[in-house]
């Protein structure tokens, strides 16, 4: 392995670079980006017990803020729910996008290694190329091992490239749809929640009204 990496040359290095860029980005997204970590099963339960025991105060909001990126626009939302329906949409979609940005923190950096590696590995081609025509050159093509290591240094380093670029794209499309599918999931269960806490809030106006 040390051998191919010194026959590719000193472009070899900067591609290894994105390779472990590469890797720790998309490892650290899907850790981080894990469903019940984003959307935890039983948060809404708990919310919604709380709002049955009254105990929906200041630091149960902040708790619930700081739980999960769920829980962050639960917290909004029903942060602003005495403003209205309409206050509290906005405010749900506001921190949505808020926590869609930190979704998608590293992205751009992927995004870029997986269009810059190839570009790498085409730059250590021509570099190889080069060498294999001053070889020619100097030498005449009577000398094979005089233009070998031009070649293989333009074979190894497209490889390379290549071999980092394939899997980062792939990273990349895999952690962009699954964001997209994170945050339409996560803006349901906020909305769900908020009409059926308005609802109950409605419900239980009238049956104060007809009580009195």
């Amino acid at each position: 392995m040390l051998e191919i990496v010194q026959s590719g040359g000193w472009l070899m290095l900067p591609i290894i670079a994105c390779s472990i860029v590469a890797a720790a980005i998309i490892l650290e997204r899907i850790w981080t980006l894990q469903k019940k970590r984003v959307i935890p099963e039983d948060l809404t339960l708990r919310v919604w017990q709380w709002v049955k025991a009254d105990r929906l105060d200041a630091e149960n909001l902040r708790s619930l803020d700081q739980s999960s990126p769920l829980g962050k626009v639960l917290a909004a939302g029903l942060a602003s729910i005495a403003a209205g329906r309409d206050v509290a949409k906005e405010s749900i979609e506001d921190t949505g996008r808020h926590v869609v940005h930190e979704f998608e923190r590293y992205l751009n950096t992927l995004g870029t290694i997986a269009v810059i590696s190839p570009l790498l590995g085409l730059l250590g081609t021509v570099i190889g190329m080069v060498k294999v025509f001053t070889a020619i050159m100097d030498q005449g093509v009577g000398n094979p091992g005089a233009l070998a290591g031009g070649i293989s240094e333009a074979l190894i380093t497209t490889a390379a490239g290549l071999t980092v670029a394939i899997p980062s794209l792939i990273g990349y499309r895999y952690l962009r749809g699954h964001i997209d599918s994170l945050v339409v999931r996560m803006e349901q269960e906020a909305m769900r929640f908020l009409e059926t806490l308005l609802n109950n809030n409605a419900r239980e106006a009238v049956k104060d009204e007809s009580s009195d």
